[in-house]
């Protein structure tokens, strides 16, 4: 069973302006991986307080896999990719390039989604876009390879 941490980034939902409607749907779809969350948590909007929570994550709770949810769009306040980038020794562009590419076959804007991913020690960080919809169908992508992908961090024989 893989240990998740969800990342949410948005300053509406940490001031409250907004609720969290997305992080629901994603612990839901964790819990049907199979995986088990360790902890659900919202940033706001900036690199630095991304990357510093990317790396207390790490750091604290030692999960398989951080799925950060927002901030991957081209917005002047969308910096989770270049926070996740900061963060992780190995980036794994071809994860954002199967999500993006399955998203193009439902909506032509998925062509603006930064989102990566890649490896912080012994965890595997993939930034999924912050819209409860499209969180889902990226999260979905990855779903038979995460597993695997796992295993091979924890260098172990798949």
């Amino acid at each position: 069973m893989l240990r998740v941490a969800v990342l949410v980034v948005s300053s509406k939902i940490v001031s409250g302006v907004e609720p969290d409607k997305g992080r629901q749907a994603v612990e839901q779809m964790v819990g049907e991986l199979p995986g088990t969350l360790v902890t659900s948590e919202a940033v706001p909007d900036d690199r630095k307080a991304i990357r510093e929570r990317l790396i207390a994550l790490c750091e604290e709770h030692a999960p398989d896999v951080i799925l950060t949810m927002g901030g991957t769009g081209v917005r002047p306040a969308d910096w989770t990719p270049e926070a996740t980038r900061d963060v992780i020794e190995k980036e794994i562009p071809g994860i954002g390039e199967a999500m993006r590419q399955e998203s193009l076959k439902k909506v032509r804007t998925a062509m603006l989604s930064r989102g990566t991913a890649g490896t912080r020690g012994k965890t595997l960080i993939v930034n999924l876009p912050g819209s409860p919809k499209g969180a889902r169908e990226n999260l979905a992508v990855l779903t038979a390879i995460l597993e695997h992908t796992v295993e091979k961090i924890k260098k172990r024989d798949a």
